[in-house]
């Protein structure tokens, strides 16, 4: 008989109670497409008296997860503690240090730590596996280090936080404002403890940071991704962009030019007729343009205990039938080290800003746009108060660094209360 594959599981909450559930239901199937078993050895977590509505009784228990790392009757370790530093960290280094594969839904540990992380396991002659990381079950990994391995990859963008599209899709489909839409999510339990990881772009910035190392051959570097959450975000910022044929989402854009490697996430407003615009609720969208390929588009559940415990099983499976895959689908020696680049590609920007009601202040903000070489395709004026006028502007397409001299007019002006919003409009 084929020796099983013996795995150690540290991280028992949502994804790896379903990980263990998947093991059970499906040790048949899963023998039969890897052509070996697949079994549960150790598992570890904080409370071992907490029920998790499956039995655990079955498995060694360790409590501190570097020792389950360390076992000698385990091969894979499996991470979904979470976490880029203390004991998910230690304990990835130890199982590597070991002789241990690794399969981690951790995306914050691979985008700041990886390079290292994969230069360690390639000179132990281990593989990191880390599907579950990037847009739940959606197998976006698989696709860019397999079955794009022969294109060039051009463009990697997407919609990767389901909680932020569902509260920027909420707001549209309800007309509640962000604060009350905010609440409600939080009341569901679709942020994170720290709800900045979500609504502030930084969870979807590591997904960025993973997938541009992939797609450009370059170390990951979470570090250079420009980050802006939806907390600006307004109702009528919403209603605008439908006025014009536009949704807003949070979107995740890595591409590489003369000037280095661009990463950024940040609101940005997309066709409302395109997939990306399309995208409604928790859902997660990556679009991957490539030299031969041209452009697909993945959609999927990006979070949740099915889809992505269904990712780690994905990667086990793959170890278990001795497929073996850098982690970053290229050797850690060879990723680059690119140079960070703000986007130098022209685009259209929507603006939004309180305008002083004072005679000449339109004139001072179209000046201050002109200066900058930033010319205005459609302006209006809409709802004032008796000292404040709400102006929309959308522009034709200028470079970032010209956004960047126009908004530094306006602010010396001295008509425009407060900071203007100001939102890309991504052509797809």
């Amino acid at each position: 008989m084929t020796e099983p594959l013996r795995l150690g599981i540290a991280g028992l909450g949502t994804v790896g109670v379903g990980v263990v559930r998947i093991i059970r239901r499906q040790a048949e199937l899963l023998e039969a497409r890897t052509g070996r078993p697949v079994v549960i050895t150790a598992v570890s977590a904080r409370d071992a008296a907490k029920d998790r509505g499956v039995s655990l009784s079955s498995y060694a228990w360790e409590s501190d997860p570097v020792a389950l790392a360390k076992r000698d009757d385990i091969d894979v370790f499996v991470e979904l503690m979470g976490g880029h530093e203390g004991a998910a960290k230690e304990a990835t280094e130890a199982a590597l240090a070991a002789g241990k594969d690794v399969v981690t839904a951790n995306k914050a540990l691979l985008a700041i730590h990886g390079q290292a992380l994969a230069e360690q396991a390639e000179a132990a002659g281990r593989v990191i596996r880390f599907e579950a990381a990037v847009a739940g079950g959606i197998p976006v990994i698989k696709s860019l280090t397999e079955g794009l391995a022969g294109n060039e990859i051009t463009r990697v963008m997407g919609v990767m936080n389901g909680t932020c599209n569902y509260i920027l899709t909420r707001m549209e489909h309800s007309g509640l404002p962000y604060e009350t839409v905010f609440k409600e999510a939080d009341d569901l339990g679709y942020l994170e403890a720290d709800p900045t990881l979500d609504v502030g772009g930084i969870d979807a910035g590591h997904k960025l940071a993973l997938l541009a190392a992939i797609a450009f051959g370059t170390k990951p570097a979470f570090d250079d991704v420009q980050l802006e959450g939806i907390q600006r975000i307004a109702i009528e910022d919403i209603r605008h962009a439908a006025d014009m044929g536009f949704r807003i989402k949070l979107l995740g854009v890595a591409q590489t030019s003369a000037r280095g490697l661009e990463q950024r996430m940040a609101p940005c407003l997309v066709p409302a007729n395109s997939p990306l615009g399309q995208l409604e609720g928790g859902t997660n969208m990556v679009v991957i343009e490539g030299d031969a390929v041209d452009q697909i588009v993945l959609r999927g559940p990006g979070a949740g205990e099915g889809p992505t415990a269904s990712a780690v099983l994905g990667d086990i499976c793959d170890i278990a039938r001795g497929l073996r895959i850098a982690t970053f689908g290229q050797p850690a020696a060879t990723l680059q080290e690119a140079p960070s680049a703000m986007s130098g590609l022209p685009a259209p920007y929507y603006l939004r800003m309180a305008l002083q009601d004072k005679p000449g202040a339109l004139a001072k903000v179209a000046a201050a746009l002109g200066d900058a070489g930033v010319s205005i395709d459609r302006m209006r004026q809409y709802g004032h108060s008796e000292t404040i006028a709400p102006v929309l502007i959308v522009t034709h397409k200028c470079t970032s660094a010209m956004l960047d001299d126009a908004l530094a007019g306006l602010a010396a002006t001295g008509v425009v209360d407060g900071a203007p919003v100001a939102l890309r409009i991504e052509e797809l």
